[in-house]
């Protein structure tokens, strides 16, 4: 496994890479709160199947930042045709015209569909953990003279309910989450675990079922980690569920080793560039240019990897019963036994085992099995 920096699309993306170049190259993006580190169980057993792995600390995170991101740094970088192009770019610096798959987990997952989405050309495969296959939006048809249809504001329905709640990722995208994260009265190491954890197979709170629709009583069914209390931020609700001692040491997916990889990046730079994928989601105008790609399918061969005890599946009702529509050619859809959130790290064999099924079913050029 080797670590070093690329300058790619106008910033120094530092990757963690394991195989031989010039090998079918893979590309592993993480999500939040995570690092190229997230995928370090997967580098090496996919290297020695016959592939040129690559793991980049993504825009904002890790090793890629050089000074904290501070919350009035231009926002635009972080857009999602940006971010593909970080992906495009970095592919073309290590000498790729084409890669053989691109794996995301968590918001990675979203920056893997759009690099498939728009270049087929290059990423010639595509694998989305935990987050779903999002449809875009299509084109509507007879507007012009049909009366407009009330907006639901979720937030304040939300907000409005008996017990009051708010979305995570509308809190994700606020000024002050950053200080809230990076400032935690616990400090930022118990914070991570404490995300890590309440997300895991570990927590066994962690039941996940299908949604009806999007509305505040439905969505208020899922943990505070998604719908949080009101008046609560990220920290506060975090330090309410920290696992006991005893639970952290057995915990054989995160050891206190991995968590000191994790606390010091995070103490190092911060949350704000992870936060700041959230603000271009809320972000009015930061997506419009995405409307130009309306109704565009996903064509490449694609594959579904969640775990059975994560809330991810189903956060946007939905989206997973509907992949299908957003990917032509879905070949595999798989729900990971005893897996949360976390899954690349929680059950690495299983998931390690599907990838390269995949890969070998969708020609993505791995030599072994």
């Amino acid at each position: 496994m080797r670590s070093r920096h690329v300058e790619v699309n106008g910033i120094a993306l530092h990757i963690l890479e394991s195989g031989v170049p010039g090998k079918p190259c893979v590309m592993l993006l993480h999500g939040f709160p995570e690092l190229a580190y997230t995928w370090r169980n997967q580098l090496l057993p996919l290297a020695r199947a016959g592939l040129h792995v690559v793991a980049p600390d993504l825009r904002g995170y890790g090793q890629s930042v050089t000074t904290p991101v501070t919350y009035s740094d231009d926002l635009l970088p972080y857009s999602m045709l940006n971010r593909v192009s970080d992906v495009l770019g970095l592919a073309g610096a290590l000498g790729y015209e084409k890669v053989a798959a691109v794996i995301g987990h968590d918001w990675g997952a979203p920056t893997a569909q759009w690099c498939a989405r728009v270049r087929p050309d290059v990423f010639q495969s595509v694998v989305s953990m935990s987050t779903p296959f999002f449809r875009v939006p299509i084109v509507a048809l007879g507007t012009a003279n049909a009366p407009k249809a009330p907006r639901n504001d979720i937030h304040r329905e939300l907000a409005a309910l008996p017990h009051p709640r708010k979305h995570y990722s509308a809190y994700s995208a606020t000024r002050g989450a950053n200080e809230d994260m990076w400032h935690a009265r616990q400090g930022v190491r118990d914070l991570l675990r404490a995300m890590y954890h309440f997300k895991s197979a570990d927590w066994n709170g962690n039941k996940p079922f299908a949604l009806k629709s999007w509305a505040a009583a439905e969505l208020a069914q899922l943990p505070t980690y998604y719908i949080m209390n009101l008046e609560q931020g990220i920290a506060q609700t975090m330090a309410a569920q920290m696992p006991s001692a005893e639970q952290i040491a057995r915990c054989q997916w995160l050891t206190e080793d991995d968590m000191d990889v994790y606390s010091a990046e995070f103490e190092r730079t911060g949350f704000q560039g992870g936060l700041n994928y959230y603000r271009v989601a809320e972000h009015p105008s930061l997506g419009a240019e995405l409307r130009v790609f309306a109704g565009r399918t996903i064509d490449v061969p694609a594959c579904y990897i969640g775990g059975d005890r994560e809330w991810a599946v189903y956060q946007t009702p939905g989206a997973f019963e509907t992949m299908h529509q957003a990917c032509t050619r879905l070949l595999g859809v798989h729900l990971v036994k005893q897996a949360g959130h976390s899954v690349p790290e929680e059950q690495p064999g299983e998931v390690n085992r599907i990838l390269l099924n995949f890969l070998r079913e969708a020609g993505g050029g791995a030599e072994s099995f």
